[in-house]
């Protein structure tokens, strides 16, 4: 009876496979550089003929970029085909904002409860140190930082729910929705209390994570998101009014 060979791995797959592996749960992140060469080949133990077979194979996956001078980059094609299409839909389709944060409050909720069940301790630490950035924003008038270090902290979630479709939706989600937070933000900035409440719904899921409270987080990001959504659409009949008022000004003043 005639004997079956194995399969033979090349190396190539092998170190290709590691790296798309980085690139799946976020220790490579769109837009980050590789390594040089010679460093990468180093520190994965391989030759550099070897690595650069690897390398060639993503770029022809779509995973990796190269460019002369550049180096050799991380594209964003995990997400870039959902937030695209989704982008545009969202800017001729009102109503699909509403699905957008049922989607989120899902994502997010169930982030929470996987990351307070199994965030190890570097990724507790993580979250502290982006838990702390984030509150400091809050004392801050700069929007900006504080759209950035939001974000960052629902992605240092995500991340440490340790699932890898979580964490790349939850990254392609906020990038959809990144105007939508930014117009939000300015507009709870402009009222101290829920501000505050904004403030304190962050540090409430922060710490039934960091506690290992499953329910407790889900439950935090559920109210989280809530909020987000009637201050949202507060912030949509304000602006409503307001244009509303001035076309009646317009009117008024060329009577």
């Amino acid at each position: 009876m005639p004997q079956i060979r194995p399969a033979v791995v090349r190396l190539a797959d092998t170190v290709a496979n590691e790296l798309e592996k980085r690139i799946l749960e976020g220790s490579l992140k769109p837009g980050d550089i590789l390594p040089s060469e010679r460093d990468l080949a180093v520190e994965m133990g391989v030759s550099r003929p070897s690595l650069r077979e690897a390398i060639q194979k993503l770029v022809a996956k779509g995973m990796l970029s190269t460019q002369h001078g550049s180096g050799t980059s991380v594209t964003d094609r995990l997400e870039a085909h959902f937030v695209d299409p989704w982008q545009d839909m969202l800017k001729g389709h009102p109503l699909l904002h509403r699905d957008l944060l049922e989607f989120r409050q899902m994502l997010e909720s169930q982030a929470a409860y996987l990351a307070a069940e199994r965030a190890l301790d570097v990724d507790i630490k993580r979250l502290d140190a982006h838990y702390a950035a984030l509150d400091a924003a809050y004392l801050s008038n700069d929007m900006a930082v504080c759209i950035d270090k939001d974000v960052a902290f629902h992605q240092a979630i995500a991340e440490a729910a340790h699932n890898v479709l979580i964490g790349h939706l939850t990254a392609s989600l906020m990038r959809v929705i990144h105007g939508h937070v930014s117009n939000n933000l300015d507009h709870l900035h402009a009222q101290p209390k829920r501000w505050d409440q904004l403030r304190a719904q962050h540090k409430a899921i922060w710490q039934a994570i960091r506690h290992h409270k499953p329910e407790a987080a889900a439950s935090a990001a559920r109210s989280h998101i809530e909020f987000v959504r009637q201050s949202m659409e507060d912030s949509a009949v304000q602006e409503e009014r307001r244009s509303s008022a001035l076309r009646r000004l317009g009117t008024a003043e060329s009577a």
